[in-house]
């Protein structure tokens, strides 16, 4: 006889409704466990270990996820969640450019440093899922790229400048803070607020490199329009924590 936890009744009624909230509910315990093991072990996630970890067999787990890629996949959902929820309002909040920047640098290295071996799970499996076109890791790093685009395109033209430069400007910014937080969580080799600091430092001068070139005296106190294009993060569009290999 088949159990709840095998199968899904077939009848279009509330049994349906339960059984998907169920099964939602299931994913995110096996998900939590997942966290467990990576926080307790490293990013190497055996399978068996989140088993024993949520207190199933492997073959429950695997009703739900079929495959490790698919349970990867599924943390990477839950590191999008975090980036939306934290990095997002830090871009796009109204206010001074320079305490936007460190907000939004501040942000990430807060959610990298929370989670180092999500971080590295995902970026050592390439944050791969298994929809069509990029992986969920290049999407999720053309999502803070095109975020950023909108922010510095408000802020040339705030003054009074051509924007044209923000896309591949931002495209290098996120670069430039993936490439750092890598460095910093394999060395350690000053504080987070120290690192938040210098690379906050590297992106206002460049901001202020540009204006200068056009005859404008950047004050860091200025406020600086939000920007006007706030993307909407779609669960499974992005996994979080910036992205490359280790």
């Amino acid at each position: 006889m088949r159990t709840q936890e095998e199968a899904p009744p077939r009848a279009h009624d509330a049994r349906r409704d339960r059984w998907t909230a169920h099964r939602a509910q299931r994913r995110e315990e096996f998900v939590a466990a997942a966290l467990r093991v990576l926080t307790k072990d490293g990013p190497d996630l055996p399978m068996d270990a989140v088993a024993a970890e949520a207190g199933v067999t492997k073959p429950v787990l695997y009703r739900y996820f079929a495959d490790k890629a698919a349970l990867v996949g599924a943390l990477g959902e839950h590191a999008s969640a975090l980036l939306q929820e934290r990095l997002v309002p830090a871009l796009t909040a109204d206010g001074p450019a320079m305490a936007r920047i460190r907000d939004g640098v501040g942000a990430y290295f807060a959610i990298i440093d929370e989670s180092p071996e999500l971080y590295w799970l995902l970026a050592r499996h390439g944050g791969t899922d298994s929809s069509p076109g990029p992986g969920v890791v290049a999407r999720q790093k053309e999502f803070i790229a095109t975020t950023l685009t909108a922010v510095y395109g408000d802020y040339l033209r705030g003054f009074g400048l051509d924007s044209g430069a923000a896309e591949p400007w931002a495209f290098g910014i996120t670069g430039l803070v993936q490439s750092t937080g890598e460095w910093w969580l394999d060395r350690r080799s000053m504080s987070r607020a120290h690192v938040i600091d210098y690379v906050s430092q590297l992106i206002w001068w460049a901001l202020t490199g540009v204006l200068r070139d056009a005859g404008i005296a950047a004050d860091t106190g200025a406020p600086v329009p939000p920007a006007r294009a706030v993307l909407t993060l779609r669960t499974g569009d992005v996994a979080a924590l910036p992205l490359g290999s280790r």
